[in-house]
């Protein structure tokens, strides 16, 4: 008379286990797609010879249809001059994140106000071919 007895309820962990690693590698993969100091997802152009530098003091990027972010927040090229201008600082680290839509007289344009801004260490954000 076994198939009377009443069985004891069973726990399984592997299940959980793998939904938990499944939930980490996806919130890993998300967090790894996103440019740093900015919650936009911005195509940067490639290049080949990109490198790896320290976070930048200002982050402004050129979206598609031409106007710039800066702290999340859209300003025209006279106020980035300004804001350069308050900082009051030559040191202050630019960095340029341009839509790989963005016409270089667009790039030209905000590297102008930032030089008019004081600034003097001015890089371009692009991202290796390969995707590292």
């Amino acid at each position: 008379m076994r198939y009377l007895e009443t069985k004891k309820a069973r726990i399984e962990i592997i299940p959980m286990i793998d939904i938990m690693l499944f939930l980490l590698v996806f919130f890993a993969m998300m967090t790894l797609k996103m440019i740093p100091t900015s919650g936009h997802v911005t195509k940067l152009p490639t290049s080949s010879t990109a490198a790896t530098i320290p976070p930048p003091k200002l982050l402004v990027e050129i979206s598609p249809d031409g106007t710039l972010l800066v702290e999340n927040q859209a300003i025209t090229s006279e106020q980035l001059t300004a804001m350069l201008l308050q900082r009051n600082n030559s040191k202050t680290a630019v960095t340029i994140a341009g839509n790989e839509t963005a016409s270089l007289q667009q790039v030209m344009s905000v590297i102008d106000a930032i030089k008019l801004g004081g600034a003097t260490e001015i890089s371009l954000s692009t991202r290796h071919p390969t995707g590292k």
